[in-house]
C-alpha cells in the first residue's frame, strides 16, 4: 500500500518541478498575448517600424565593419531579431547587431573566413540555449565590473580605429585585424587621405552631434545618410559608396547554408564561440535590467538566453552575424510606445520590407558616412567617466584588472582579454577571502561578543583545554591556515569553535584530517563547536565526521568546553 503512494507522491514532485522549470523558460511573448489590446497593437506597430529606420543604417554599418557584406547586417536584425522578440525573455528587447561583437567578428573572417563565422555563431546560439537550460542567467552578475568596463572601453577603442580608413578614404587594400598592425598599415597609407571623403565624413558626424537637439523624432544616423548620399550624388564627389566597393547589393530573401564543417574548424572556434556567448549574455541581460527599469517589469533572464541562442544558431543558418539585445535600440522601442514582443517583430518584418524594396538603394551611401555613423557608436559605448574614475577610487588589484583587460583587448583580442581578466579577478577574490580567513587562539576580554556564559568558562578554563576559532570560509587558498592550531605538550583536548565558517572546500577537509593525523599521534581530541549547515554537510560526506565522532561536535561553545572537561574527568 506505501510503495504506490510513495511511487506518486515522487511523479507529483517530478511533474511539479518539471512544470517550474517550463514555467521557468516560457517566452515572455506567450504571457502578454492574454491581455492584449487593439490600442497596444497599434502603438507596438508604430514602435516597431521606427526601431527598424533606427536599426536600418546601424545592421548595414556593422555588417561592413565586421568585414562582411552589408546585407548580413540586415539579415542578422531581421533573423535574430525575430527569434530574440519571440522566444526572449523581455517584453521590449530589440535584437540585432551590435558593436560589442565587431571586433571578434573580424578577427573570425580574417581567420577563418564565412564558414568559420557560420560556425562560432551556431556554436554560441548552442552555448546560450544550454546556459538557459542551466539556468545560468543569475550567474551572468558575476563578471567583475572592472572587466566588463574594461573591454567595453576596448572595444570602443578598437571600432574606432578600424574606421579611420574609410573615414579618411585611404587608398590602401585590407586592413589588418591586430591594432598594432592597423596602425601600422594607416601610417603607411596616410599620404593617400581623401580630402572629399574627409569633408563628407566631417559633415556626417556633425549632423549626428547636432540633429538630436533638434529632434529626437528621427535617428541622427538616418539624416546623415540621407544628407551625404544626396550630397555625394548630385555633386559627384570622389566618394567611396557602398556600391563601389562591394558592388551590387542583394534584395533577395536570405537562405538557410549549412558552412563546411570540421572537426578542426569546431575545435579552434569553440573559444571565440563561448566569448561571443558570454558576450551576448551580458549585453541583452544587461538591456533586459535596463529595460525593466523603464517599464516597470521584470524579465525573465533564462529565457531571455534560450531566445538570444535560437536567434544566433538561425542568424548563423541564414547568413547573418552574431547577435544580441541592443540597449539603444531597445531604449528607442519603450521611448516610442512598445510593449510587448510585437514590437520587435514588427521591426524584423519591416527590416525585411526594406530590404526587398529598398536594398538596391543603400549602395548609393558614402562608406565615410557609415565610418562616422561608427565613430560616434564608439565614442558612446566608452564610458570614459566610469573608466577613469575606477583607475583612481578602486583598489589597485581593481585597477591593475580594468587596465589589464582594456590593453589586451585593444592590441590583441576579446577571447584573451576575457580569459585573462576572469582568471586574475578569481585569484585576487581568492587572495582576498583568504586574508579575510583567520585562525586565532581564543582569549578572554573584558567583554566578549559571545554566548552568554563564555567569560566564566574562560577565566576558569583547563589548561589541558585549548580553543581555537575559524573565522571566514575555508577553501583552498586558506586551507595552511589550520597549520595555526598547535597543541602544547600538557594539551589533551583542542575546541575548534567555527560558528564564523560558512563554506569549507575539499582542501580545508584534506588540512583537517592532517590536523586529526597529528592529533591522533599526540593522543588529543578534538572537538568541534558550532558548525555550519554547509561545512558538517561536507564534512559527513567527507567520512570526516564518523572519524571524529558525533560526540565530539557540539552546538555551541559553552556545551563544547563542558563536554572537554567531562572527558578530562573520565
Amino acid at each position: 500500500m506505501s510503495n504506490p503512494l510513495v511511487l506518486k507522491f515522487y511523479l507529483d514532485v517530478f511533474f511539479i518541478r518539471g512544470e517550474e522549470f517550463m514555467e521557468s523558460l516560457k517566452p515572455k511573448l506567450f504571457e502578454v498575448l492574454h491581455n492584449y489590446s487593439k490600442e497596444q497593437l497599434i502603438k507596438d506597430i508604430i514602435s516597431g517600424i521606427i526601431v527598424a529606420i533606427i536599426a536600418l543604417p546601424l545592421s548595414i554599418a556593422l555588417a561592413i565593419a565586421s568585414g562582411v557584406t552589408p546585407e548580413c547586417g540586415l539579415y542578422t536584425a531581421i533573423i535574430a531579431g525575430f527569434f530574440i522578440s519571440f522566444f526572449g525573455g523581455s517584453r521590449v528587447q530589440i535584437g540585432g547587431p551590435t558593436a560589442a561583437f565587431v571586433v571578434i567578428i573580424y578577427g573570425i573572417v580574417a581567420e577563418y573566413g564565412l564558414d568559420g563565422l557560420t560556425v562560432a555563431t551556431i556554436l554560441a546560439g548552442i552555448f546560450l540555449i544550454i546556459m538557459g537550460i542551466c539556468h545560468f542567467g543569475s550567474l551572468i552578475k558575476y563578471i567583475p565590473y572592472t572587466i566588463t568596463t574594461g573591454f567595453t572601453c576596448g572595444i570602443g577603442v578598437s571600432l574606432l580605429v578600424g574606421q579611420v580608413k574609410d573615414f579618411l578614404g585611404l587608398d590602401m587594400g585590407a586592413v589588418p585585424s591586430e591594432f598594432l598592425s592597423k596602425i601600422s598599415a594607416y601610417a603607411a597609407h596616410i599620404t593617400t587621405v581623401n580630402v572629399s571623403a574627409l569633408a563628407v565624413g566631417i559633415l556626417a558626424i556633425a549632423i549626428l552631434i547636432v540633429w538630436p537637439k533638434i529632434t529626437d523624432k528621427l535617428p541622427g544616423s538616418l539624416i546623415a545618410i540621407i544628407v551625404t548620399t544626396i550630397l555625394v550624388k548630385v555633386t559627384g564627389l570622389h566618394v567611396n559608396t557602398i556600391g563601389s566597393v562591394y558592388g551590387e547589393l542583394s534584395s533577395a530573401l536570405p537562405h538557410p547554408a549549412i558552412p563546411a564543417v570540421t572537426m578542426g574548424m569546431i575545435q579552434k572556434l569553440i573559444s571565440p564561440a563561448f566569448t561571443i556567448a558570454i558576450l551576448a549574455g551580458i549585453e541583452s541581460l544587461l538591456s533586459c535590467v535596463v529595460s525593466d527599469g523603464m517599464i516597470g517589469d521584470k524579465h525573465n533572464s533564462n529565457a531571455e538566453l534560450i531566445g538570444q541562442g535560437l536567434g544566433n544558431i538561425f542568424s548563423g543558418l541564414f547568413g547573418g552575424i552574431p547577435a544580441t539585445g541592443a540597449i539603444a535600440r531597445t531604449a528607442a522601442n519603450v521611448k516610442n510606445g512598445g510593449r510587448t514582443p510585437i514590437a520587435g517583430i514588427v521591426h524584423s518584418i519591416t527590416l525585411l520590407i526594406i530590404l526587398l524594396v529598398l536594398m538596391p538603394l543603400a549602395a548609393l551611401i558614402p562608406m565615410t558616412t557609415l565610418a562616422a555613423v561608427l565613430i560616434m557608436v564608439a565614442w558612446n559605448m566608452c564610458d570614459w567617466s566610469a573608466f577613469f574614475k575606477l583607475v583612481k577610487t578602486a583598489p589597485k588589484s581593481d585597477s591593475i584588472v580594468l587596465i589589464g583587460t582594456f590593453l589586451l583587448t585593444v592590441i590583441f583580442d576579446l577571447v584573451i582579454a576575457i580569459e585573462v581578466g576572469i582568471v586574475v579577478s578569481s585569484l585576487l577574490f581568492m587572495k582576498r577571502m583568504a586574508e579575510v580567513t583567520d585562525v586565532t587562539g581564543w582569549k578572554y576580554i573584558e567583554e566578549p561578543d559571545v554566548t552568554d556564559g563564555e567569560a566564566e568558562k574562560m577565566l576558569s578554563l583547563s589548561k589541558h583545554i585549548r580553543v581555537f576559532e575559524i573565522s571566514g570560509p575555508m577553501f583552498f587558498a586558506a586551507a595552511d591556515r589550520l597549520t595555526a592550531i598547535d597543541s602544547k605538550q600538557f594539551t589533551k583536548v583542542v575546541i575548534i569553535r567555527m560558528r564564523s565558517v560558512p563554506a569549507i572546500d575539499a582542501s580545508a577537509m584534506h588540512s583537517l584530517h592532517s590536523l586529526a593525523d597529528r592529533a591522533e599521534r599526540k593522543k588529543i581530541r578534538l572537538v568541534f563547536s558550532h558548525v555550519n549547515e554547509q561545512p558538517l554537510s561536507v564534512m559527513k560526506k567527507d567520512g570526516f565526521f564518523d572519524r571524529i565522532g558525533a560526540n565530539n561536535f557540539r552546538s555551541d561553545i559553552i556545551d563544547a568546553i563542558d563536554y572537554a572537561e567531562h572527558c578530562l574527568q573520565s
